[in-house]
């Protein structure tokens, strides 16, 4: 591996000194001294300015320049499947076609886990349904929190989710972060979700005074590191999504509460949890979803979408467009030759359904995971403009996503018809 050149280290050094220094409160240097270690050139510079927030320039710059440098950093520490492994791994896979995975009775994924409120009898009933189908993986959102809490007791829930899912010969990829909704997640009771809003209860992961906070790194490097360490060899495990949309920034709901230089850090962080991911070892392929915009080349792609081309073992993206969007996106992805997962699609009020994007994932051999598999506390078949005009006395003309009702009966028996076709055509 070639060693970086002096110019190069310098750069770093001294960008990296001016961060620590100019940027960070006293409390959280030691914290980001092991993240981000120093370089001989660091030990030996001079001292620096007084240290000062700034609500300008320093953001500014920990955009365009410090995910670079953390990003090339990680990289030379950590390797990702060549194209070879990756596709010899997906051609042993069957088609994979899935859901986004919570059971109606969780309102987000603190419910979910937590002891008191883990549902392992309604997940088997949900995931019969799913098989019935033909669905043979899901999505399934983890959290920080719980494993703060009480590690063990969240692994041996992990491990009776994944003995369910095993019966009904489902292999969930797990999401470990998530940058999407309420900033401010807490343990404990969840509240109710509010009448008529879609996703009301979602809570971030890591929430959004940790994300702020280098000195907490240390637990969320354990957790990584402990869930995936864990289950690293277990073949009942599809693959680890490691961070959904993590330059997600709420702007349609909770915008106002999210840190400011929100992008910079998890462009920061995102390399960091990689490499955690991948210092266990895990046979199963690390990905992240890109969300946003074009995808055609690497010139195209912002800082945040770079780490996740460049580092993805496999790459995974979102598209909630209609048919011929969906097309387009695949095409933008097959010119970085490695299996495509589409871990979100199907918004029928967008033009996003079964019926317009699922044939063509199956053209080109896409794992296609749509969001949503039974109507709950989620809420999420209620749309996006909810947020703005709550369906608090009346239904949506379509329902936004989920494919059965609480009942398990099919919202649209053609859908169910044809994932089942679909899917039987192996």
């Amino acid at each position: 591996m070639h060693k970086p050149c002096l110019t190069w280290l310098a750069l770093e050094a001294s960008f990296l000194s001016f961060v620590e220094r100019l940027v960070l409160p006293n409390r959280r240097i030691e914290a980001m001294d092991r993240y981000f270690p120093a370089t001989p050139l660091q030990r030996g510079g001079t001292k620096m300015v007084k240290r000062r927030w700034s609500n300008g320039l320093i953001p500014a710059l920990l955009v365009l320049v410090l995910p670079s440098l953390v990003h090339a950093r990680s990289r030379q520490h950590a390797e990702r499947w060549s194209e070879k492994q990756a596709a010899e791994w997906y051609a042993k896979q069957p088609w994979l076609v899935g859901s986004n995975y919570i059971p109606a009775t969780a309102v987000n994924e603190l419910e979910m886990w937590q002891a008191e409120t883990f549902d392992p009898k309604r997940i088997d009933l949900e995931l019969g349904w799913a098989e019935a189908i033909g669905l043979n993986t899901m999505r399934v959102f983890l959290h920080d929190l719980p494993w703060q809490q009480d590690p063990q007791g969240f692994q041996k829930r992990i491990e009776i989710f994944l003995q369910i899912a095993d019966k009904h010969k489902i292999r969930p990829l797990f999401v470990l972060f998530d940058s999407c909704w309420d900033p401010d997640p807490r343990l404990g009771k969840q509240h109710e979700p509010r009448p008529g809003v879609h996703n009301s209860g979602w809570v971030q992961s890591p929430g959004a005074r940790t994300l702020e906070d280098p000195a907490q790194y240390p637990r969320l490097e354990a957790y990584v590191k402990g869930v995936v360490g864990a289950f690293s060899n277990d073949n009942r495990v599809l693959g680890w999504d490691l961070w959904n949309e993590p330059d997600n920034t709420n702007n349609g709901s909770y915008g106002e509460l999210e840190p400011k230089n929100k992008i910079a850090v998890v462009a920061a962080l995102l390399p960091l949890v990689y490499d955690w991911a991948r210092s266990v070892h895990p046979k199963q392929p690390l990905t992240s979803g890109v969300w946003k915009g074009g995808w055609s080349s690497l010139a195209k792609l912002d800082a945040v979408e770079k780490i996740q081309i460049e580092m993805s073992d496999v790459l995974s993206f979102h598209d909630y467009g209609k048919p011929e969007e969906f097309e387009e996106r695949i095409h933008w992805l097959q010119g970085y030759n490695r299996p495509m997962i589409c871990t979100e699609y199907m918004a029928r009020g967008n033009g996003s359904t079964f019926q317009g994007s699922l044939p063509i994932a199956k053209k080109y051999h896409v794992a296609a995971i749509n969001w949503g598999l039974v109507a709950g506390k989620t809420q999420t078949y209620l749309p996006w403009d909810s947020w703005k005009h709550p369906y608090t006395d009346r239904e949506p003309a379509v329902w936004f996503h989920e494919i059965f009702r609480n009942d398990g009966t099919a919202y649209k028996p053609e859908e169910v018809a044809l994932i089942s076709k679909l899917t039987q055509e192996q």
